[in-house]
C-alpha cells in the first residue's frame, strides 16, 4: 500500500482524490488545501487526515508520495519540498507558467533522480493510446501527419481564464504533448500559430483566444496540426488521426452511449457527445494513477516524466511567440 497524500482540493483535485480513494494500491492519508474549509470538507469526503500544512506530510516518514493538484504558481515549489523529502511525486500540468521556474528546477533536482510524473492524461486514454499501439506496430506505415481536434462545450469561468495562462499554455498544453508521444524519438522542429476571437469579445479583454490553432513539423517532416476552441455546441469535440503511407488510424469521440435512432424522417440520429473532460478522460486518469503506482513499487517508468512537462511548456510559448510574430517559430528543448 501506498501512502500518498493530497495537495489541492478543487474540482479536479477532489476527483483525484476520489480515485486515489478507490484504487487499491494507495492509501490517501493526508489532504491539504489553502482553504481551510475545503480541507475539512474534503477530508470527510475522503475519509483522510485534514493538514494546515504541507510540511506535516513531508516529514511523515511513512509518506511515500505527494500528488499535486494545487494552483499551478505553487507547482514548483511543492516539487522541491517533496523531492528534497524524498517523496515521489505527481504533479498536474502545467509544471509553471514561468519556463526560468522550470529549468532551475530542473537543474536542482537533477542530481537527485526524484520521480515525477506528469498529468497528461491524453496519453492513458484508450483511444489515443491504442493509436501509439497500432503505430508502432507498423499498421500505417511511415507517419506522415497528426491531426488533433480539442474544443471544450463551453469555456471556463473568466476568473479561471484570467489566472491559467492562455490557450496554448492551459489547454492546447495537452496536445503539444500528444505531438511528442506519437511522434517519439522525431522531436518537433518548429511551429507556426494562430489565435482569434469571434464570438465571444471578451477574451480580448484578458488578451486570450476563443480559438486556436497550430502547425508544426517535425525533424522528420511529420506535419502536426492542432485546432483548439474554447467553444462547441455540440459537446466535447475530441478526436485524434493519424495518417501514414499505408493507411490512417482515429481515436473518435466518446458519446452517452452508442446506440443510434432510425425513424421515417431521420436515420442514425446518436446521442450527444460527452460534454465533461472528468467523464471523458474517466479511464485515462484511472490508468495514469496505475502507472503511477508501477513507477513508486517497481521503478517502471510512465508515459509522462518532468521533461514531458518541460517540453509542452517551450511548445506552448513559442505557440504563444509566434502569434505576435505572425512568423514559424523554431524549438528549443
Amino acid at each position: 500500500m501506498i501512502n500518498i497524500a493530497l495537495f489541492g482540493l478543487g474540482r479536479i483535485g477532489l476527483m483525484h482524490g476520489k480515485n486515489l480513494m478507490r484504487n487499491k494500491d494507495f492509501k490517501l492519508k493526508y489532504v491539504y488545501d489553502l482553504n481551510k474549509k475545503l480541507t475539512i470538507k474534503a477530508s470527510k469526503i475522503l475519509k483522510s487526515n485534514k493538514i494546515t500544512n504541507p510540511s506535516v506530510a513531508f516529514k511523515d516518514k511513512t509518506l511515500d508520495a505527494i500528488f499535486i493538484a494545487s494552483s499551478t504558481s505553487t507547482h514548483i515549489q511543492l516539487i522541491l519540498d517533496a523531492v528534497k523529502y524524498k517523496k515521489a511525486i505527481f504533479c498536474e500540468k502545467p509544471l509553471d507558467l514561468n519556463i526560468e521556474k522550470i529549468n532551475n528546477c530542473k537543474k536542482k533536482i537533477k542530481k537527485l533522480n526524484p520521480k515525477i510524473q506528469l498529468g497528461f492524461n491524453r496519453r492513458y486514454d484508450p483511444g489515443h493510446n491504442s493509436l501509439k499501439t497500432k503505430l508502432l506496430k507498423g499498421k500505417i506505415g511511415k507517419l506522415e501527419k497528426i491531426i488533433i481536434t480539442s474544443r471544450d462545450p463551453a469555456p471556463p469561468s473568466f476568473k479561471y481564464l484570467k489566472e491559467s495562462g492562455g490557450i496554448f499554455r492551459d489547454m492546447m498544453i495537452h496536445d503539444f504533448d500528444l505531438v511528442r508521444f506519437y511522434l517519439g524519438k522525431d522531436e518537433p522542429l518548429n511551429l507556426i500559430a494562430t489565435g482569434s476571437n469571434i464570438s465571444n469579445g471578451k477574451f480580448n479583454k484578458i488578451k486570450d483566444y476563443e480559438l486556436a490553432s497550430c502547425m508544426i513539423k517535425s525533424k522528420k517532416g511529420v506535419q502536426c496540426i492542432i485546432t483548439n476552441s474554447r467553444h462547441c455546441s455540440f459537446g466535447y469535440d475530441q478526436r485524434v488521426e493519424l495518417f501514414g503511407s499505408k493507411g490512417m488510424i482515429i481515436s473518435e469521440n466518446k458519446r452517452e452511449n452508442e446506440t443510434s435512432l432510425y425513424l421515417n424522417n431521420s436515420t442514425s440520429n446518436k446521442p450527444p457527445f460527452m460534454y465533461f473532460f472528468i467523464e471523458r478522460y474517466k479511464e485515462a486518469y484511472k490508468n495514469q494513477l496505475y502507472d503511477f503506482s508501477k513507477f513508486i513499487k517497481k521503478n517502471i517508468k510512465p508515459l509522462a516524466q518532468f521533461e514531458e512537462g518541460r517540453r509542452a511548456l517551450i511548445m506552448a510559448n513559442a505557440a504563444r511567440k509566434s502569434v505576435k510574430s505572425k512568423k514559424i517559430e523554431k524549438l528549443y528543448f
